[in-house]
């Protein structure tokens, strides 16, 4: 197991030791809708290296897990990104981030790390302390994205090996490596 160790912001990437510029909302958070699946899945299908799953999968996203589930939609109403995520069977203190997706248009703006505040401060998850994903070796952004959330908790964050190659059943697919955030209080 790896730790990545947060105690100084001055060792984080400079993108999140420094808070973002004040904006006006360019978008309005909210749990998924059942009509939101095959826009989700247009989403993430335009957000490669991300894995497309079925659009059966989103819409059951959608459905059963809306309130661990977010969606940021813009002012004009498009789905520039999505969030899907779910309380484990006996953990739960954890949420297990499955799939961020932002789109292209949408990048640059710290989304992604807005979403999974917006996903903290729910009500429905105030009981969770710890955070989870998976995260493939080669995808910086997203590592940058958790490892500057966990500095926002005051978090600790370490990475384990987690589903490896062997597991992905001969499909050309990368090592995923668990990263795990966590204790943290409460954000909101």
């Amino acid at each position: 197991m790896r730790n990545i160790e947060l105690n100084n912001t001055s060792s984080l990437p400079n993108s999140a030791a420094r808070p973002a510029p004040a904006r006006l909302p360019r978008h309005i958070f909210r749990p998924a809708r059942l009509a939101d699946g095959a826009a989700i899945h247009r989403l993430v299908s335009e957000c490669p290296p991300l894995d497309v799953n079925s659009l059966y999968a989103y819409l059951l996203l959608c459905e059963h897990h809306s309130e661990t589930c977010v969606v940021a939609e813009s002012l004009g109403g498009d789905i520039d990104g999505f969030i899907s995520a779910y309380i484990p069977p006996n953990q739960p203190d954890t949420l297990f981030v499955w799939q961020v997706a932002v789109h292209s248009r949408a990048r640059g703006q710290r989304l992604a790390r807005a979403m999974l505040n917006e996903l903290l401060s729910r009500d429905a998850l105030q009981q969770v302390r710890h955070l989870e994903t998976t995260v493939g070796p080669d995808n910086q952004a997203s590592r940058r994205t958790f490892i500057g959330l966990a500095g926002e908790l005051g978090a600790h964050v370490s990475e384990q090996p987690y589903f490896d190659r062997q597991h992905f059943g001969g499909a050309d697919h990368d090592d995923e490596m668990l990263l795990k955030i966590g204790p943290f209080d409460p954000p909101y």
